[in-house]
């Protein structure tokens, strides 16, 4: 059963990187992660094949994959040198990209996800300068000593932070906001944002079977004003849905979903459909912070 192979949160790393592979062989596909598959390995094929709504999971972290790649060159070209990647899981990004020689790239998880990734690409080069640290990110002390050290020899720092924040609790996210604050020359966070509606929709019974073992947790009552109250501004908002229209990757609605929608249209006013149509535009996405 599904179920049983998504154990912990690791496991979703399994997942997110047949997701890359799969979209890597595709022949419209918006990028190319040639060591997707090797990563993902026979553990995340067998997760992908027994995922309820398989597509959606697929257009999510292509779409996904795409923003965070456009904030990591812009930042690199707002001066960024070093890259935190924050719960990296089996992300190729440092072997994929056109990275700048002289950037420094950081990967921190728990010991067995470095362990294996490093076994699976020991005969790979990375584009730029690349060092992975074993750690559980929730142990503040560890975390705090790894900001203050990685603030001591960059000029810039990006934090990216793919698939962790909705996996922790809502004090800890607090946590992790205030420790990457208080290193000055953090300058952008990379985190994904998930609205009530898109948080509701998971919640079938079918995907909670499913993910069980690696709930969403964060939760809080507003998602943008938590942030502002950790510090933290907007530098850039990229919703899925508006994204997908700009890659020309329409989400893949089934008929029940897309019945429903137009039903709802037919007997709202005006005013009401713009705003269900603002509301489902903006159910997702990712978000660049910047300190406020």
């Amino acid at each position: 059963m599904a179920e049983n192979l998504i154990q912990n949160v690791s496991d979703t790393a399994f997942l997110v990187a047949m997701n890359r592979a799969i979209e890597t062989g595709r022949p419209d596909a918006l990028f190319h992660d040639p060591l997707a598959e090797r990563l993902a390995g026979d553990h995340g094929r067998k997760i992908v094949e027994n995922l309820h709504r398989k597509d959606f999971s697929e257009w999510t972290v292509a779409i996904r994959t795409i923003i965070i790649d456009d904030y990591i060159q812009y930042a690199i070209s707002e001066g960024i040198d070093t890259i935190l990647n924050l719960g990296a899981g089996l992300d190729s990004r440092p072997y994929r990209m056109n990275l700048p020689k002289s950037l420094t790239w950081i990967e921190i998880d728990y010991p067995t996800i470095i362990a294996y990734k490093e076994n699976r690409l020991m005969n790979e080069k990375p584009n730029c300068r690349l060092e992975r640290i074993r750690m559980d990110l929730t142990d503040s002390t560890a975390r705090q000593n790894l900001f203050r050290e990685a603030g001591s020899h960059s000029k810039g720092i990006l934090v990216l932070t793919e698939g962790v924040v909705p996996y922790l609790s809502v004090e800890e996210t607090a946590l992790l906001a205030d420790d990457i604050r208080r290193i000055s020359n953090i300058r952008f966070w990379i985190a994904e944002y998930i609205s009530p509606l898109a948080l509701k929709y998971r919640q079938t019974r079918a995907r909670m079977r499913q993910m069980r073992n690696a709930p969403f947790r964060f939760k809080p009552t507003d998602w943008f004003g938590f942030f502002e109250q950790h510090g933290w501004r907007p530098r850039e908002i990229r919703y899925f849905v508006d994204e997908s229209k700009r890659l020309k990757r329409p989400i893949p609605l089934r008929g029940a979903s897309r019945m429903m929608i137009r039903t709802l249209r037919v007997f709202m006013s005006q005013e009401r459909k713009d705003v269900l149509k603002d509301v489902l535009r903006k159910s997702a996405g990712y978000v660049m912070f910047e300190p406020k």
